[in-house]
């Protein structure tokens, strides 16, 4: 990794990189868990309707700034605003509620027994009414025809394309401005995997959501991504957009499989 290392990209870049006004913008975030600290200084932003793909080896630090930026971190310096507003010491649902940042779980954070519709009611916790859980789950099934024919099915019997969309749709109820993507692929077949992004692309086009991403198939995190952002040792070590860190050669060798061409003899 040590090609990808290097002196950090410039505030200025990415801000370039963010496609316009930040609606989430970190600032030398240093964070961890317990006494080891794994994020050393990382700098991020990305605007409405604008989505951001972190890639890197593992153990980088990628899904701890997920995990910081929602609040389950020990933050030793640096801020996270929203915005413009600092929620860096906000707990999870004040972040949730009063900042409108949502997090979206790896697989298995549905409840089993729970019916579809009580899973959606459950994105509504911090809601002051029930009733409110209630109008925008309907919401949610106006948008999902797919959700909307199993409501009364105990989310067990969903499909794993169809558990990711209830995920997906559960962290929409509270209707947030940013959304945080942990590996949204693990463990799905191809097909319910272009199905995850086309959902995710679409609420980032006609809904102006943010995503910020942590994808282990990073190609296809590329693709769908606005800007790629590589983590090495938990300092962001090169910023492109999605299309540039595709087409970057040192990017290609260490996460995308692409092999050197032998010269012809």
């Amino acid at each position: 990794m040590q090609e990808l290392q290097g002196q950090a990209p410039s505030r200025e870049r990415l801000a370039a990189l963010a496609g316009g006004e930040p609606v989430l913008s970190i600032s030398g975030l240093r964070a961890g868990y317990g006494k080891m600290e794994i994020l050393h200084g990382v700098d991020l932003m990305i605007a409405a309707g604008r989505s951001l793909c972190m890639i890197g080896p593992n153990g980088a630090g990628k899904s701890t700034v997920l995990h910081s930026i929602y609040g389950f971190t020990r933050i030793t310096a640096g801020t996270v605003e929203v915005n413009g507003r600092d929620i860096t010491r906000l707990s999870p649902n004040e972040k949730l509620k009063e900042a409108g940042v949502a997090y979206i779980l790896q697989d298995n954070s549905v409840f089993p027994q729970m019916t579809v519709e009580e899973n959606l009611w459950m994105g509504g916790y911090l809601m002051s009414r029930p009733e409110q859980a209630k109008e925008a789950a309907e919401r949610v099934f106006q948008k999902y025809q797919r959700l909307a024919e199993r409501r009364h099915q105990p989310a067990r019997v969903l499909s794993g394309g169809e558990r990711r969309l209830l995920e997906i749709s559960r962290a929409l109820v509270m209707n947030p401005r940013v959304l945080l993507v942990d590996e949204p692929s693990i463990g799905l077949e191809p097909r319910y995997i272009d199905m995850v992004f086309e959902i995710l692309s679409d609420l980032r086009r006609n809904e102006g959501k943010a995503i910020v991403m942590v994808e282990q198939n990073a190609k296809k995190g590329l693709e769908f991504a606005d800007v790629g952002y590589v983590l090495v040792a938990g300092a962001v070590a090169r910023v492109g957009t999605g299309a540039e860190l595709l087409a970057d050669p040192d990017v290609g060798r260490l996460f995308l499989g692409d092999q050197p061409q032998s010269p012809a003899s």
